[in-house]
């Protein structure tokens, strides 16, 4: 067997059998095959595309080319989320502890945001003394104290789609539904959950750019959950604006607690709590609620501090620190200025791509892996879709860390206002209104 066999084959649009995918992991992996030729198949299989055999082969190989997470200390079914991405998603710190509170166990391997804002995991950062490299060894101590723990991923995670990634990066190769789903999909069968939930996010801040391509993705990571026998949910939710009140790192998780104290934004707890619901049901900790009800009490415990007690539990299981006014954090956000609206009207959109890439300006995000965040760098929306606005008054509101370079007034400065007001759209007519939750998927 050979690589260049392999690439004729998909070039012409064959199915490519078991061996040859497994022949192909195995050469990215030890990198015996050559990233030219790498780059060649990839693009085949952008062209012409894979079945949902061919994507499931795929997927079990790049999630056996590294270590798989045995998660049998847990002594429990273990449910894990992912999300597809987008500004102001701050949904997975909400979950974590709604889930426990419902008895459920919670393993999370996160990783560092590239683009838009930071991960999940540079948000936890943001908290002081929270330390979110855990060893491995000591999962099962903090599942045992704690009942859930969040940490990095680690490189041992299926290492072939970390050479795939970079070089689809690279090569034009991104936009692939059987690549992201076998890219996704691999890591989260080598964490060895039992069932898992995904956040596929759909409009201007997500990849995924229309409904129709977020239920297509969905559609096929289903079905490789079913093939893979992982019991798979997808939830399609809008990312056409930012989700909620604010995007960045120490601003997020100061409305993470917001939340946890029943001031949350609407669209942030509806997807949360849809979510939080659909994890807690397929770890069987729903007792005797339906989904519709398991929502309502989700939301409750929003309310009535139980996610919140267990949230404080989690950040002081890893060295977080708390005091009476919650998680300190390691710098303090400074207000920067406030962007005033242009006109009076109704807010008919917010591009959260735009938007995104004025807090990766601002300093809240990375745009290569060794880019240091600014953690009190962000924005919070005064004005969203739907609202009226009134001409001078204020749209957002930006921050930076106390020690940023950004000089108001300055070419950059005047850059990052010109985005965030080309983002807004403003109509005499309010327009009409989307849903944070599109749609609940399961296997078919």
């Amino acid at each position: 067997m050979n690589i260049v066999d392999i690439i004729l084959d998909k070039r012409y649009g064959r199915e490519l059998t078991y061996d040859q995918i497994m022949f192909f992991v195995k050469g990215v992996t030890d990198r015996s095959i050559p990233d030219y030729q790498t780059s060649a198949l990839l693009m085949a299989i952008v062209l012409n595309g894979m079945n949902e055999r061919e994507m499931t082969s795929l997927t079990l190989e790049m999630a056996d080319s590294g270590v798989h997470d045995d998660l049998s200390y847990v002594g429990d079914v273990t449910v894990d989320k992912h999300s597809t991405g987008g500004v102001g998603d701050k949904i997975t710190p909400l979950v974590m502890p709604l889930c426990r509170s419902f008895g459920s166990k919670i393993v999370k391997l996160s990783g560092r945001g590239l683009g838009f804002t930071g991960g999940t995991v540079d948000k936890f950062s943001s908290i002081q003394g929270f330390n979110i490299d855990i060893p491995k060894e000591d999962f099962p101590k903090l599942v045992k104290e704690c009942g859930m723990v969040i940490s990095g991923q680690t490189p041992e995670l299926a290492p072939a789609d970390k050479v795939l990634y970079a070089l689809r990066d690279v090569t034009g190769t991104v936009d692939s539904i059987p690549l992201i789903a076998s890219s996704i999909m691999s890591k989260k069968i080598a964490a060895g959950a039992d069932a898992i939930v995904l956040d596929v996010t759909c409009g201007s801040g997500a990849f995924m750019k229309t409904e129709d391509r977020a239920r297509e993705l969905a559609s096929a990571m289903i079905k490789i959950g079913r093939l893979a026998k992982r019991k798979t949910t997808a939830v399609i939710t809008d990312m056409d604006q930012p989700l909620g009140r604010t995007c960045g790192n120490i601003i997020e998780m100061q409305e993470v607690y917001e939340t946890l104290t029943g001031n949350g934004a609407q669209d942030v707890v509806d997807v949360a709590t849809v979510i939080a619901a659909r994890m807690i049901m397929m770890a069987g900790k729903a007792g005797d609620l339906n989904e519709e009800q398991l929502v309502c009490e989700c939301m409750n415990r929003l309310n009535n501090g139980k996610a919140l007690e267990e949230y404080l539990t989690l950040i002081r299981s890893q060295g977080g620190i708390v005091d009476d006014n919650g998680p300190l954090y390691v710098d303090e956000p400074v207000e920067l200025c406030r962007i005033k609206s242009k006109q009076s009207g109704f807010i008919n959109g917010i591009k959260a791509d735009e938007i995104g890439h004025a807090s990766v300006m601002l300093g809240a995000g990375r745009i290569r892996k060794d880019d240091v965040i600014d953690m009190g760098a962000g924005i919070r929306f005064l004005k969203k879709r739907g609202d009226e606005v009134k001409e001078g008054e204020d749209l957002c509101v930006l921050y930076t860390g106390k020690n940023s370079k950004i000089v108001k007034g300055s070419e950059h400065y005047r850059d990052i206002v010109s985005r965030i007001l080309n983002a807004y759209t403003i109509g005499d007519i309010k327009g009409p209104q989307r849903s944070s939750v599109i749609d609940v998927l399961t296997e078919e």
